[in-house]
């Protein structure tokens, strides 16, 4: 099964009654396995979780910690870009050169790196203390 089969699959399984907007996400981390995720959404709004984040989230409790492609499916017009949040944590875990590619449900696609998703991202360099002494 490739990521979109397995994106396209678990999108199904998503818990949208408030918005109707079901997504899903697959990654294939480094090891090689694969992580899925759908959108879980909550009456106490915008409380839900991500496809992306729930993809990430089912990758390190398998223990795997670095993504090395995603795979995100909505029923949209266009190709649907993680939201500013989802970006941060792809960027945790996927080297700059990792390919995220975004997919309609009528076969539009749109593939780009990591770096291309979040310039300027905040990295652990950001929080390095330079020392007088």
């Amino acid at each position: 099964m490739t990521l979109l089969q397995a994106a396209t699959a678990v999108r199904q399984n998503a818990y949208a009654p408030y918005s109707r907007f079901k997504v899903g996400a697959a990654l294939r981390a480094s090891s090689g396995a694969v992580h899925l995720g759908c959108n879980v959404e909550n009456v106490a709004y915008p409380e839900g979780t991500c496809a992306e984040a729930g993809a990430i989230a089912a990758m390190i409790a398998a223990g795997d910690t670095a993504i090395a492609e995603l795979v995100v499916i909505a029923d949209s017009p266009s190709p649907v870009p993680p939201c500013g949040g989802c970006r941060q944590k792809i960027a945790e875990f996927a080297a700059p050169d990792v390919v995220v590619t975004l997919c309609t449900t009528d076969g539009k696609s749109t593939a780009l790196t990591v770096a291309d998703l979040l310039p300027g991202v905040f990295s652990l360099a950001h929080m390095a203390r330079t020392s007088d002494a």
